[in-house]
């Protein structure tokens, strides 16, 4: 057996070595040259860490990430609405982990170089495919063409094998809200391993550690801020792009009403050396994935808004559920199955976050109680706000079992 992954990111190379583990031949075409470090922070859930940890990059992990330990939510003044353990301090058997993405792709690249050697191949990409029922063929931009017995295509949000399968289907969704992010060298808050999300309807400030500091006592500080725009169109501006630089500038008024005891966003923002800005974009939810010996994984399948901490983590947990049942061994049926498994779960998670997932705790607070307040049992009880975040946990599998 030989499966075909078009995609050499966090999903694609998940897969990957998951293969490799289970001695199932496999062929990584990614289509950068260079591969770069691309991205700022992101959290990668227990769930997916367990998987990471079976395939020995769990030392890895704690090279280049910060083991998140709690995560509250507070109002624009920063009175907290909410706030639990996350990770092993929550009763898991594995940390969550906030972590540059960059450095995670870059974890596992290098496993796979190791791993997979000439099968991970850089500056090979993936324009079309044809099939039978024998196998499957994939049609690269440099002419050449490679043939397995099944193509996984785990090619991002802009997927070539998404729209090859869905020619039909309407583009990215944008709902207008516009977020920027950087990472600056800043002081340690809290106890260096907590993150916070901030805000209201208006807008919202999230920070979390994602590395050390300069010098002790310091961290490398990621944050993210955003808001809905005034007058937003339907269609998103410009290219979802990691790397697109920002005016700093543009993103001050809409931290200007924070009054946090904790942190000035605007002096923040202004410390960074750069910042990007990023549309939140999804897709709506296909009613199919696979097509024969043709199937997708990641934002391939389901890009969703990055609430909740579940975009990478998803990616990884469909790498898990696609090599095992690649493991039994009939292609076509292990695809069918994958779907049937990972369609209904992630087209669940893309219409949550679409709702503001567990960050609703915010909007619901901050609705009763716009100006902030003195009792916060007199704005809402702890069974509502557990309903929104413990709801969440549940539907994306990472609440503890008790």
């Amino acid at each position: 057996m030989r499966i075909l992954i078009s995609g050499g990111g966090i999903g694609g190379l998940a897969l990957a070595l998951m293969l490799r583990q289970r001695h199932i031949d496999c062929t990584v075409l990614e289509s950068a040259e260079p591969v770069l470090p691309l991205g700022v922070g992101i959290n990668l859930l227990p769930h997916a860490v367990r998987e990471l940890a079976a395939l020995d990059l769990l030392p890895g992990l704690d090279e280049v990430g910060v083991r998140t330990r709690e995560l509250r939510y507070a109002n624009h003044l920063g009175q907290v609405a909410w706030a639990e353990a996350r990770g092993t301090w929550a009763g898991h058997d594995m940390p969550q982990f906030s972590i540059h993405r960059g450095h995670l792709h870059g974890l596992l690249w290098k496993a796979a170089a190791e791993r997979l050697g000439p099968a991970l191949k850089k500056d090979s990409r993936v324009l079309g495919f044809t099939q039978d029922e024998g196998g499957v063929t994939a049609l690269l931009a440099s002419g050449e063409s490679m043939t397995g017995d099944a193509l996984v295509g785990a090619d991002g949000i802009h997927s070539n094998l998404r729209a090859l399968l869905h020619p039909s289907e309407g583009g990215v969704r944008w709902q207008g809200i516009q977020m920027w992010r950087g990472a600056v060298d800043w002081p340690v808050l809290w106890d260096g391993q907590t993150m916070c999300i901030a805000g209201d309807r208006r807008a919202k400030l999230v920070l979390y550690p994602i590395g050390p500091g300069s010098a002790p006592g310091r961290c490398l500080l990621n944050w993210v801020v955003y808001a809905l725009q005034d007058g937003a169109g339907a269609s998103p501006p410009g290219r979802q792009d990691w790397s697109r630089e920002a005016d700093r500038d543009t993103v001050l008024p809409h931290v200007a009403h924070f009054r946090l005891p904790f942190i000035d966003p605007a002096a923040l923002i202004r410390a960074s050396e750069r910042a990007s800005e990023y549309p939140m974009c999804d897709r709506d939810p296909l009613p199919w994935w696979t097509q024969g010996r043709v199937t997708l994984l990641g934002d391939a399948a389901h890009p969703m808004y990055p609430v909740g901490s579940n975009g990478a983590s998803q990616a990884v947990l469909d790498a898990r559920c696609l090599a095992d049942l690649l493991a039994a061994g009939d292609v076509p049926a292990a695809l069918a199955a994958y779907e049937a498994e990972r369609l209904p779960k992630t087209s669940a998670i893309v219409a949550s976050n679409r709702h503001g997932g567990p960050e609703r705790v915010i909007d619901f607070v901050a609705e009763r109680a716009p100006d902030g307040y003195t009792d916060l049992s007199a704005v809402a009880t702890q069974d509502e706000l557990a309903a929104i975040v413990g709801g969440y946990a549940r539907l994306a599998g990472f609440a503890v079992a008790r």
